[in-house]
């Protein structure tokens, strides 16, 4: 493939820039040095999604729609390769090192609410990380997605009590139930399995693999670095480590979508609503995130430097171009997507990132309960893209 030349954004760039270091100095003189840190780690993520277009939507839709398994065997990848950062350190193999993982409840509302947000990421366009990362590249309708992704996480914290009420089995560990070795050794076991099952699924289709590596020429590692793209091998490698230093800085691992529920509750308090009345925000961090700065809540800063990271990965890659069309059955698909992927992540104790990646890399059952859900409500939503003619129909003309 050739490689097409584009020019830098140097104004979109030049603002991105400024933005991220007034914020970054910000947090660090208000609050601390830890929350700078961990903005400028959420910049790194940004970055990284933008530039290797790692998201899940996409890349599981086209498992399902062309048999095409590179950005699954990507995924894959990821979680074997964080589950073997994180396991010895949630096990505290390394005293110095405190932190604890993502560990959900294994039950119906992680089932059902994973499901909801696998149809919600097809419809939307996008995931947890990828919302955020395509909004920071000049995408308008994700942030109709992003909007409605917010207003459904919000009324899924209202809802919350009652989905936990249904039949559960606790949280369930591997670290803890099997030791982390053993219980390691499972999870790449499967994952294996897992790898092997996606490259047979392309094989027997295609007769051949695409490349985990870009296939588009650079002058060096510099520009590659400054401009992309970057293939799907670096932003393994990128996300790895982001989300391991995420882990060790804060504590815990990267999660997405506790902040859109925190906006959106601030936003029902800021006209006239009560949300600390609810059960969810009465209590705990919740309660603490709801009366403080949106500022010291590490879930939101990090969101805003994943957007501002993507701003300025797409400004410099010469690709930040705000849609100008967007049509009614795509708008439509955004609004009943976004209510989705929010009410959905909130059941289900995260989306993508915050329950599938930290999830499975914390060795908590509920990521494994959640990929089975969040891959099943995903294959319905490739079919309700047809439906809608937001595609075409599968097996027909690209």
């Amino acid at each position: 493939m050739k490689s097409i030349t584009r020019s830098p954004d140097i104004p979109v760039a030049l603002w991105a820039t400024f933005s991220v270091l007034f914020l970054s100095l910000f947090l660090q003189h208000e609050f601390n040095s830890k929350q700078a840190i961990l903005f400028l780690i959420g910049v790194g993520l940004g970055v990284t999604l933008l530039h290797a277009m790692f998201g899940f939507a996409g890349a599981w839709r086209r498992i399902v729609r062309d048999r095409r398994g590179a950005g699954v065997r990507a995924h894959i990848v990821l979680l074997a390769i964080t589950s073997i950062l994180f396991f010895p350190v949630l096990a505290k193999v390394f005293p110095g090192v405190q932190a604890t993982g993502a560990v959900g409840q294994f039950g119906f509302s992680v089932l059902v609410g994973a499901f909801l947000f696998g149809i919600g990421m097809q419809l939307g366009g996008g995931c947890g990380s990828g919302t955020l990362f395509t909004v920071g590249g000049g995408h308008v309708v994700m942030l109709i997605t992003m909007t409605f992704f917010i207003v459904g996480a919000t009324v899924g914290s209202l809802h919350l009590p009652w989905w936990l009420g249904l039949p559960n089995l606790g949280k369930v560990s591997l670290i803890d139930s099997l030791g982390w070795v053993k219980g390691l050794l499972l999870q790449l076991l499967v994952l294996a399995g897992l790898y092997m099952f996606a490259r047979w699924i392309e094989l027997k289709r295609h007769g051949d693999l695409l490349s985990l590596k870009s296939d588009i020429p650079r002058n060096g590692i510099a520009e590659r670095l400054a401009i992309g793209p970057w293939s799907l091998w670096w932003g393994v490698a990128g996300l790895a480590v982001l989300s391991f230093l995420t882990l060790v800085v804060a504590g815990h691992p990267w999660s997405i979508t506790f902040a859109f529920g925190l906006w959106g509750a601030k936003l029902w308090a800021a006209i006239g609503g009560d949300p600390s009345s609810w059960s969810y925000w009465s209590a705990g961090y919740p309660a603490k995130a709801l009366s403080s700065s949106v500022l010291a809540d590490v879930t939101s800063v990090m969101n805003f430097g994943i957007i501002l990271g993507a701003v300025l990965a797409s400004a410099l890659a010469g690709t930040f171009a705000p849609d100008s069309k967007i049509s009614r059955s795509r708008f439509a698909a955004a609004v009943v997507g976004g209510l989705l992927l929010g009410y959905g992540a909130r059941l289900a104790f995260g989306c993508n990132i915050g329950a599938l990646l930290s999830g499975i890399a914390s060795g908590s059952l509920h990521g494994w309960l959640w990929l089975v859900a969040g891959f099943s409500g995903s294959l319905a939503g490739v079919y309700l893209r047809v439906m809608m003619k937001l595609d075409p129909a599968i097996g027909g003309k690209q």
